[in-house]
């Protein structure tokens, strides 16, 4: 994408007619589906009719049809007003067009309402120099992000190319992830696959929740160890990737993540645990769940990376702590 305002126009095939606008054009444009979406509804995407004026499609899901012409004004990208900040980063992999680190917990990924430093994004800039300002100003290189309180493996494109290469990667769920996740109670299965919509909770608006009409949101659940009858690590493999998936969808099985404040409900260890257990218990501030490993084909290279992020100190603290019941 140039630093100039551009105007394209697209005419849409027989094969697409029918199809949603939003998908067609990410397609067509070679744009991400959130900027393509971003541009709807910034109403910079139009009809163009028969007399040559243009409609403008304000509808992301709108229809089109075989034969139709659409134009769309992409404006020049903003520039950068983030300033760098010199963080450390633990760095998986990193060659000339994209990196994946291990990010800790506490860190925002990045700039929103109340974090507008130490995000990972501030340390990237002053790491890489620049990004790619694909996703606007507060967000370059970004293609996919933690929770603040999640730790792990997340990849970040240096490069245009890469942005676009790993996006397409994540629309269709064309990677290794696996998450680790230290919960209260234990499945009464070995292997499951959690297949339940997800949406906003009906009655919570900062929440998710499974909803009939949310989302298909699908996770591969695997018991990996129990500690004794009341805590269980289990690994979880993601094949979409919905906001708080592995949280909501194993809440939802009755193995809530212990330190999740938003979903694990309110816990009080019992005073018949070990002392070192409960005391880790006690102090956990945050929610134990990890992306351990990130695995994908190299959008530009075509070589495959496999990322494995070694366990913080404090999750590493818990299960020692947890071992204490087996």
């Amino acid at each position: 994408m140039s630093n100039q305002e551009e105007v394209n126009c697209w005419e849409i095939s027989d094969a697409a007619h029918g199809r949603r606008l939003d998908q067609v054009l990410v397609e067509l444009s070679g744009f991400t589906r959130a900027r393509v979406q971003q541009l709807i509804n910034d109403g910079e995407v139009g009809l163009l009719l028969p007399n040559q004026e243009v409609k403008v499609i304000s509808k992301s899901s709108h229809k089109v049809l075989a034969a139709d012409v659409y134009t769309a004004r992409v404006p020049a990208l903003q520039p950068l007003l983030l300033e760098p900040e010199d963080i450390p980063l633990d760095i998986l992999f990193e060659d000339e067009h994209l990196i994946v680190v291990n990010k800790p917990s506490g860190m925002v990924v990045h700039p929103s309402h109340g974090h507008d430093s130490g995000t990972l994004v501030h340390a990237l800039l002053h790491h890489c120099d620049s990004l790619p300002g694909i996703n606007g100003v507060e967000r370059p290189g970004i293609v996919h992000r933690l929770d603040k309180d999640t730790s792990g493996s997340l990849v970040v494109a240096k490069t245009e190319a890469a942005h676009h290469g790993l996006s397409a990667l994540f629309a269709s769920h064309d990677l290794q992830r696996e998450y680790l996740a230290w919960c209260r109670g234990f499945p009464r299965w070995h292997n499951k696959t959690i297949s339940l919509p997800m949406g906003r909770h009906p009655n919570n608006r900062q929440k998710m929740a499974v909803v009939e009409s949310g989302k298909h949101a699908i996770t591969d659940a695997s018991l990996e160890k129990r500690f004794g009858e009341m805590f269980s690590r289990m690994r979880l493999r993601l094949h979409t990737g919905r906001t708080h998936q592995i949280r909501v969808h194993l809440t939802h099985e009755g193995l809530p993540i212990l330190g999740d404040p938003m979903y694990g409900r309110k816990f009080n260890p019992s005073k018949d645990l070990p002392e070192v257990l409960r005391e880790s218990l006690l102090h956990l501030s945050r929610q134990a769940l990890h992306a351990e490993v990130l695995g994908f084909v190299h959008p530009i290279t075509q070589e495959d990376v496999l990322c494995k992020a070694p366990l913080p100190d404090e999750l590493v603290q818990l299960e020692q702590a947890l071992s204490t019941l087996i």
